[in-house]
């Protein structure tokens, strides 16, 4: 993954929780953060540390076809 800024953050969180129709509470507990990170990293305030940007990849991974346009437009790597 490239650089990122804080609003694209914003919108890859946004995006894939909607995707995964997962409540921030719920997204926090699979990627295994406090909600208080999701809420930060959705409202812009912060940015996941690189751990949980690839957990965010591992989860659009693991959505197969529903997932490749998230991981396209916010991963590098995308799928082949």
């Amino acid at each position: 993954m490239g650089a990122i800024d804080k609003t694209e953050i914003a919108e890859l969180i946004r995006e894939t929780r909607a995707l995964t129709k997962l409540s921030q509470i719920q997204f926090a507990a699979k990627l295994g953060v406090s909600f208080h990170s999701v809420n930060r990293w959705e409202n812009g305030r912060t940015k996941p540390l690189p751990l949980a940007l690839k957990q965010i990849e591992a989860v659009l991974y693991s959505l197969g076809d529903r997932g490749e346009d998230l991981l396209a437009k916010y991963f590098s790597s995308g799928r082949s």
